[in-house]
């Protein structure tokens, strides 16, 4: 089997000048074929994938995850394990902002995504916690009835 094998790549690249005449150069690589009917929903569609991760990894670095270009490096393994371990707790995070009120609710009651990971790190580090929920029903509430102190 040769691992060498041909392939036909294309080249598109696109130059944007904004209404203050600032301009923008955008280039991409694909295998798809480009054609004068399909290049300006090609290039929208690249637009949009670079919007998409341009947001996630800035989320993920800057709003309590921590998330940082050497998690992918290293030796071993333990640092792509460390960086998978971050995407999914931020798969669940997501999933909970969609679906779950009282994550919703303390997030809100913490003043924000930042402030609430902040709480929930020290949460951890000087109490007990029962459940999840607790201990957002105490971020909502300003109780800390529901977390019994760490003895350990």
């Amino acid at each position: 089997l040769n691992s060498a094998m041909d392939c036909d790549i294309n080249f598109l690249e696109c130059w944007e000048t904004n209404p203050k005449g600032r301009v923008q150069h955008f280039s991409w690589v694909t295998d798809f074929t480009l054609t004068c009917e399909n290049v300006y929903q090609i290039m929208r569609g690249g637009r949009a994938r670079w919007k998409i991760e341009n947001e996630t990894f800035n989320t993920l670095k800057n709003q309590g995850y921590h998330f940082e270009h050497n998690f992918g490096h290293g030796k071993k393994n333990l640092s792509t394990i460390m960086a998978f371990l971050m995407l999914l707790a931020f798969l669940i995070d997501q999933v909970q902002a969609l679906a779950c009120k009282v994550y919703q609710q303390a997030v809100v009651a913490s003043k924000g995504k930042t402030r609430f990971f902040v709480r929930v790190r020290s949460s951890f580090t000087e109490m007990y916690v029962d459940s999840w929920e607790d201990m957002y029903m105490a971020f909502i509430y300003g109780r800390q009835t529901r977390l019994i102190p760490n003895t350990s």
